[in-house]
């Protein structure tokens, strides 16, 4: 007998950076296929155009993206709100096919009569806005450190009989500069949504899942970020009136009774990504 799905009410992810080797896709897809969204808002970030390959992009990525489209195909309306790493969609805003719709932010109207304005957040980032070469070096460099973070906890898990280690979280944590942007971000993101009046502010961006209540001399708002598929393997649901990040545990990797390799399913990303511009294209004339 197959385990009951979740009822989700919405479900808020951003930062997968789908088409890079530190994107956590067969974790994603597990989470996936263990719930039932009525609403799905794509945060920014889903697929990573700045550094997409056709010659790296795993059957495993593929899935997740066939598993979206197949919710799209049920009718769950779906939100994808574009981001830096994919913002080449951004010149698609505003385009509907079927119950997809592409959009720079969006605001959900939630019981109660609360609102809560989502957004992906790179226009606030600075280096984005004056410096992107060096932004997209960053990412480079990110990605890097990501796959030397695997290596790192191979031995520290195998050889040393110790935990994980994230090394990225870690020089976040030591760099006074990065841990100030990620407060300036998040009080500057919750001022304008104060000033408009808003319940909920919802963000992507940072990597770094979080709620929690801003204050300013105008009010409060809720704050919260959905964090990312890199690093935190981390989500936003909405359930029942209540907003939780979700965490995929190291336990959860003992469920995955998923056969990624023998599913008949196979993709072939150079059609799926031709398609997808093809059709694009042909909504927009």
């Amino acid at each position: 007998m197959k385990n009951l799905k979740r009822e989700v009410d919405v479900l808020i992810i951003s930062d997968i950076h789908l088409g890079t080797y530190g994107c956590h896709a067969k974790e994603l897809l597990h989470y996936l296929k263990s719930i039932r969204p009525k609403l799905v808002v794509l945060n920014g970030d889903i697929i990573d155009i700045w550094q997409f390959s056709k010659s790296y992009f795993p059957n495993s990525h593929m899935k997740v993206v066939k598993h979206l489209f197949n919710w799209m195909g049920k009718g769950i309306k779906t939100y994808y709100v574009t981001g830096n790493h994919d913002e080449m969609l951004r010149k698609f805003e505003g385009l509907r096919m079927g119950s997809l719709n592409i959009v720079n932010k969006v605001v959900l109207d939630l019981p109660g009569g609360k609102k809560a304005w989502v957004f992906h957040g790179d226009v606030f980032d600075v280096t984005m806005q004056h410096s992107k070469w060096l932004a997209k070096l960053g990412a480079v460099g990110y990605d890097t450190l990501i796959l030397i973070n695997r290596f790192a906890n191979f031995f520290s898990e195998k050889v040393f009989n110790n935990g994980k280690l994230s090394l990225s979280k870690k020089i976040k944590e030591s760099v006074k500069s990065a841990v100030s942007f990620i407060n300036n971000f998040e009080q500057t993101s919750a001022d304008i949504g104060i000033s408009n009046k808003f319940d909920y502010v919802v963000c992507g961006h940072i990597h770094h899942p979080e709620i929690k209540v801003i204050t300013n001399q105008e009010g409060s708002i809720t704050y919260l970020n959905s964090g990312d598929w890199v690093e935190n393997l981390s989500a936003l649901e909405f359930v029942d009136g209540k907003w939780s990040v979700y965490r995929f545990k190291e336990s959860d990797n003992d469920e995955m009774a998923l056969n990624f390799e023998n599913e008949e399913d196979e993709l072939n990303v150079n059609l799926l990504f031709d398609n997808m511009l093809h059709e694009f294209n042909m909504m927009r004339q």
